[in-house]
């Protein structure tokens, strides 16, 4: 099977009344990998939705190749199907690819070679030979099992339903999936969402070796650095989307090279435009027709006023038409990013010799066995671990939303913040703006307005919270605990959903020592290798821990 394009043309579409994409044009060949970043709500999952034909464009078109990927499709199978299930759809082509091989070589055997039909057998041997060959066909079962291995599902029974699983075994599993048909293109949606670290990195192996096309988008700067071929950034640009050769780390310098340069032509156009106006205006009344001779003009004002007359006027007409060209081309003025703007993230609680929260022998049967931890006043506690390690547990521990065995001891008048991985608001249909009020207290609104804190722009502070992507309602969320900084600031996996830009800039928030203590839980492999602060690695099989100092 020869490996086709992917290729969207002047793509447009709207949501609610709003462009979300305006133009948009991608070519993804065979072996490019392309990652999709921007800030939330600039249109990376609409863009993947139109690229699957989950959602149709209001203008433009999309040829993509048969067989497509698209890993946030619905599977096909109800919460009563088997693991077994989803492996024998996954593996259907292959076995197709194998059975039909084996049928046409006996075809081949009995069919003389000077008939007629003989070379129409050996070219569709062939084309099936070469589409087996793009899938590992032979290897698809042996596939199977090392994908399972590597996302972590290995050792679930294959009876297993769906029913039964998390809705991060089922995310996994639906990876495993396309990972084992290995697509002719394939669109991936947050992929490393809910992988550990060795997960994450057999995905990028995994990911690397597929000869088609791959598309996605994702917040994860370790692994769009791993993975990707090409980055398009769909956030505003002067001449649209801009398109980088290389991974995160090249992307980076080129971006804001990029906007310095949208920045000073900006500049220098706005200049010429106040020039050129003051020429065409300024310039034709000084020299008006009725303007008669000053004294020191008087000889020889007849004989020069012609020729000097046409010429300022040939001025001022190639000032206007210059004029009107340039307002017609001029460039946009490079819209204000979002910059995280937070003051203090934790709030200095009153002095005190004992910490904000100890923890001694704490069991969640099942979930977390905890022999002791002390948090600080100004602690900077990053947690990590695999999954089922029990990170979210100790949160909502130290959050005192479980009940535990053991001792849990909190400093009186303690005021804690938690921001959880599943974000949810119980009026959807409240906007942005009234729902950030009515949590706060309007007293606290006017001190500290939601837009100050960078985290949303003023054109979403009037939408319902329901029109707003996850990662922007990930970002209300924060702001909505950073606008009234708690003693304790407890974050899960805050970096999942967000712009790799507000990533960067939370991150170096969250690495300033200041008053008030944050606890972060993340499998973030971008942030740890750049947290400066205490580790704690919980390890899921026996409930141990391993405290590292940094």
């Amino acid at each position: 099977m020869p490996q086709h394009a992917l290729l969207a043309h002047d793509l447009v579409r709207s949501l609610g009344g709003r462009p979300v994409l305006d133009g948009v044009s991608l070519t993804a060949s065979p072996g490019r990998r392309i990652g999709l970043i921007g800030e939330n709500g600039v249109g990376k999952s609409t863009l993947l939705r139109l690229l699957a034909g989950v959602d149709e464009p209001d203008a433009g078109s999309v040829s993509r190749p048969a067989g497509l990927g698209f890993l946030h499709q619905e599977m096909p199978f109800d919460a009563g199907a088997t693991i077994a299930a989803v492996l024998d759809e996954a593996l259907r082509e292959a076995r197709e690819d194998l059975a039909e091989l084996e049928r046409l070589s006996g075809e081949l055997a009995r069919v003389p070679e000077d008939d007629p039909g003989h070379q129409d057998l050996l070219d569709a041997y062939g084309r099936r030979l070469e589409q087996a060959q793009d899938r590992e066909s032979w290897d698809a079962d042996r596939r199977a099992a090392l994908v399972l291995d590597g996302l972590g599902l290995g050792a679930f029974g294959q009876d297993r339903t769906l029913g039964s699983l998390s809705g991060g075994q089922r995310g996994r599993l639906a990876l495993a999936a396309l990972l084992v048909r290995r697509p002719p293109a394939l669109l991936l949606d947050e992929p490393t969402n809910h992988l550990d670290d060795s997960a994450a990195a057999f995905v990028e192996e995994q990911l690397r070796g597929l000869p088609g096309a791959v598309v996605l988008a994702s917040h994860d700067r370790a692994f769009l650095d791993a993975v990707c071929t090409d980055l398009v950034d769909l956030d505003p640009a002067v001449d649209g989307p801009v398109r980088y050769g290389g991974n995160y780390s090249a992307y980076l310098g080129e971006k804001r090279a990029e906007r310095e340069r949208w920045e000073r032509r900006y500049a220098e156009e706005q200049q010429e435009l106040a020039e050129l106006r003051h020429s065409a205006g300024v310039t034709a009344r000084r020299v008006a027709p009725d303007r008669g001779p000053r004294d020191n003009e008087k000889m020889g004002y007849g004989l020069r006023a012609g020729r000097v007359q046409s010429q300022i006027s040939r001025r001022v007409r190639n000032a206007a038409r210059r004029l009107e060209e340039l307002e017609r081309t001029r460039v946009a003025e490079p819209p204000r990013p979002l910059r995280f703007a937070a003051g203090e993230l934790a709030a200095r609680a009153e002095e005190g010799e004992h910490p904000l929260v100890s923890l001694r022998d704490v069991r969640v049967a099942g979930r977390l066995a905890l022999d002791g931890l002390e948090v600080g006043a100004t602690d900077r506690l990053l947690i990590t671990g695999g999954n089922g390690a029990g990170k979210s547990t100790l949160l909502a521990v130290l959050a005192g939303r479980l009940p535990v065995e053991g001792e849990v001891h909190r400093r009186p008048g303690l005021t804690v913040g938690l921001l959880t991985q599943d974000t949810g608001f119980e009026r959807l249909d409240r906007t942005v703006r009234d729902t950030y009020e009515l949590s706060v207290g309007p007293e606290r609104a006017e001190k500290v307005p939601i837009g100050s804190l960078g985290l949303m722009h003023e054109a979403d502070l009037a939408k319902p919270v329901g029109h707003l992507s996850v990662g922007q309602r990930r970002r209300l969320a924060l702001a909505l605990l950073v606008a009234r900084p708690p003693h304790l600031l407890l974050l899960d996996e805050p970096t999942n959903h967000l712009s790799p830009r507000l990533c960067d800039e939370l991150e170096e928030a969250l690495g300033t020592a200041g008053p008030g203590a944050i606890v972060v839980a993340s499998h973030d492999r971008w942030l740890r290798r750049r947290w400066r602060g205490r580790e704690l690695r919980l390890e899921p099989d026996h409930g141990l821990k391993e405290e590292i100092r940094r």
